[in-house]
C-alpha cells in the first residue's frame, strides 16, 4: 500500500475565548482581569484517507469541520495530535506541499474582484510556477469541464454566484492538486448549478486520481460523490464508514411508500404516518416488523404500488446526533 493522502491521529484544536458579563463595570474589569474559557473545536479525532478516495465530512454548524480543514491545509496549527497530508506536515506550509493541495471554501473568494478571472489564473500560474504548456492544457481542460466559455474574460464582480463558484474552482485546480479540501462548494447555488459542480468534481477525481474531503449541508452532494462519510459533532467523530450502510446500521425503522386504490383509508394501525398525498401514504415502521406490516397491507388493501426504503440520510444523521448528545 502506498502513501496515505491524509493521516490524522488524535487531532485537537482548542481556542481560548475571552468572556465577560454585560455592563460598563464588567467592561472595565475585563481590561485588567480578563477571563477566558476553552472551546474544544476539534477534540481528538483520527482518520485516514487513501489516494483517490472521496470522503464526505458531515456535521452541524460548529461541529469542527472547517477548523479541521484549516488544520489539514496548514492555515491553523493543531493544539495537539498528528496531521500528515501527502507525507507533509501542513502547518510548515512548505512550497512542495502547497503545490499539491488546494482548499476551496464556498463562502470565500480568492479571485481579484475587479479584473477578469483569466488574469487571476495567470497570477496563480506564476505563484505555483506552473510551466506554460502545462498551464494552457490544464486551463483549457477546466474551461471545457466547467463550461466556462467567455466567463473568464469578464470582471469577477459581474459574475453570478454560480458562475463565480465555477471560476473559483478552476483557479484552485490550475496546479492540479493531488488533494482537494472542499468546504461547502455548492453553498447558495441553485439545483442546476449544484449538479454541474458535483459532476465536475467527480470528473476531476477520476481524471487525476485526486483525494477529496468534502463538507456540505446538501446531502445530494454527498450521495452523488462519496462512498464513505465521516460524521463529526462537537469536535468528535460519531461515525466513520460506508455511506450505503449508514442507514442500515443506525436506523431502527424503514419507510414504506404505499399507493392505494381509493383515498381515505386509515393506515395509522400499520405504522407512523409520515405524510399523505391523496392515495399515496408514507409510513415509518420498525425494521423488524417491516415484512409483517408489508404482508398485512397487501392482504387488507388494494395496493397499486409499494416500496420499502431506508430513511433519508438526513434523518439518520439527526438520530445519530440525538443519541450522542445528553438530554437537555
Amino acid at each position: 500500500m502506498g502513501e496515505l493522502a491524509v493521516h490524522v491521529a488524535h487531532l485537537r484544536r482548542i481556542f481560548k475565548v475571552p468572556e465577560r458579563e454585560a455592563g460598563l463595570r464588567e467592561s472595565v474589569r475585563s481590561l485588567f482581569h480578563r477571563r477566558y474559557r476553552e472551546v474544544r473545536a476539534v477534540d481528538g479525532i483520527s482518520f485516514d484517507i487513501e489516494p483517490g478516495e472521496v470522503v464526505g465530512f458531515l456535521g452541524p454548524n460548529g461541529a469542527g469541520k472547517t477548523t479541521t480543514l484549516k488544520m489539514l491545509s496548514g492555515l491553523l496549527h493543531p493544539t495537539d495530535g498528528e496531521v500528515r497530508v501527502l507525507g507533509e506536515t501542513p502547518a510548515r506550509r512548505r512550497r512542495e506541499y502547497l503545490r499539491r493541495m488546494s482548499l476551496v471554501m464556498g463562502n470565500r473568494n480568492q479571485l481579484q474582484w475587479d479584473i477578469p478571472a483569466a488574469d487571476s489564473f495567470e497570477l496563480n500560474r506564476a505563484i505555483y510556477q506552473v510551466p506554460w504548456p502545462e498551464f494552457r492544457r490544464t486551463r483549457d481542460e477546466l474551461v471545457e469541464l466547467l463550461d466556462l466559455g467567455d466567463l473568464v474574460t469578464k470582471p469577477v464582480r459581474n459574475l453570478s454566484l454560480g458562475e463565480r463558484m465555477k471560476v473559483e474552482l478552476a483557479a484552485a485546480l490550475l496546479h492540479r492538486p493531488a488533494v482537494l479540501f472542499l468546504d461547502e462548494p455548492t453553498l447558495g447555488l441553485d439545483i442546476t448549478m449544484q449538479k454541474r459542480i458535483r459532476t465536475f468534481i467527480a470528473e476531476y477525481n477520476v481524471r487525476h486520481s485526486a483525494s477529496v474531503l468534502l463538507t456540505s449541508h446538501y446531502m445530494a452532494d454527498v450521495e452523488a460523490l462519496c462512498q464513505r462519510v465521516i460524521i463529526i459533532d462537537r469536535g468528535r467523530i460519531l461515525f466513520d464508514g460506508d455511506l450505503a450502510t449508514l442507514a442500515t446500521s443506525l436506523a431502527a425503522y424503514k419507510e414504506l411508500d404505499v399507493t392505494l386504490a381509493g383515498s381515505g383509508a386509515d393506515l395509522s394501525g400499520y405504522g407512523e404516518v409520515r405524510s399523505r398525498d391523496g392515495d399515496r401514504v408514507t409510513l415509518r415502521v420498525p425494521k423488524a416488523q417491516t415484512p409483517l406490516v408489508t404482508a398485512r397491507l397487501l392482504a387488507d388493501h388494494t395496493v397499486l404500488d409499494l416500496t420499502v426504503e431506508d430513511p433519508p440520510i438526513e434523518d439518520v444523521i439527526e438520530l445519530l446526533f440525538a443519541a450522542a448528545r445528553p438530554p437537555a
